[in-house]
């Protein structure tokens, strides 16, 4: 069995995940706090003893079918290993803030200035067809606005790597313009839209998406939401 870290900073409900988390799995490990998110998964491989970790977000709660077992193939041990997710607010099921399980080396070394931490850790990724947790981003206005502005400004301008252009667009139409009827979910389209809108813009400085405080102050800044 792989290392179990959960990784947690701000999210609201990060404490009653982690309980629960620890209640199923007890050896799991947290790291908690950690400002920057490439530097927090860092951390995450230097307190991991074994080859391979599973990252568990703090605003994740595992679905009750989900184990943490899955058996890893000696020639995929330096591959990245991204489930599913389930979003709360439009229902889309795809690796957005979904269990991870990383090689720890090459996650020791992962380039901190690329947006997209998850898919740069190594050449070799692996979409798993399994949904292993519900994303619980929609706690409160400004965590639900974040998120999605933050997964919108890398789906719009294409900076994941490996990603189908058709699945992607189709991805962030959902985001845009699904979850009108969900609690928080104008929040969610706020974001969004917004973050549509600076992943499309020339010039925008990508890797602000991983800085809190700017994102906090993004939020503040638009027009049709207040704190």
């Amino acid at each position: 069995m792989f290392d179990i870290i959960f990784i947690s900073y701000q999210e609201p409900n990060a404490e009653a995940n982690w309980k629960a988390l620890k209640e199923r799995f007890p050896m799991a490990k947290r790291v908690h706090g950690v400002k920057g998110i490439h530097q927090a998964h860092i951390q995450a491989a230097n307190k991991s003893f074994t080859k391979m970790f599973y990252v568990v977000d703090g605003d994740a709660e595992i679905v009750d079918d989900f184990n943490f077992d899955h058996k890893v193939s000696e020639w995929d041990l330096d591959c990245v290993h991204v489930w599913r997710s389930r979003n709360p607010i439009n229902n889309l099921e795809y690796g957005y803030g979904g269990v991870k399980l990383l090689p720890k080396t090459l996650t020791q070394k992962v380039d901190v200035t690329v947006p997209d931490m998850t898919t740069s850790i190594s050449k070799k990724f692996k979409p798993m067809p399994v949904v292993s947790n519900i994303t619980r981003f929609d706690t409160d206005p400004f965590n639900t606005w974040k998120s999605a502005f933050r997964e919108c400004v890398k789906l719009a301008s294409k900076t994941i790597d490996r990603q189908e252009e058709g699945e992607t667009n189709e991805r962030l139409k959902t985001w845009t313009t699904v979850g009108h009827d969900r609690p928080m979910g104008k929040y969610a389209l706020a974001g969004a839209t917004a973050g549509m809108e600076f992943g499309l813009s020339r010039g925008s400085d990508l890797g602000l998406i991983n800085d809190w405080e700017w994102l906090e102050n993004e939020y503040k800044k638009n027009s049709c939401i207040r704190l």
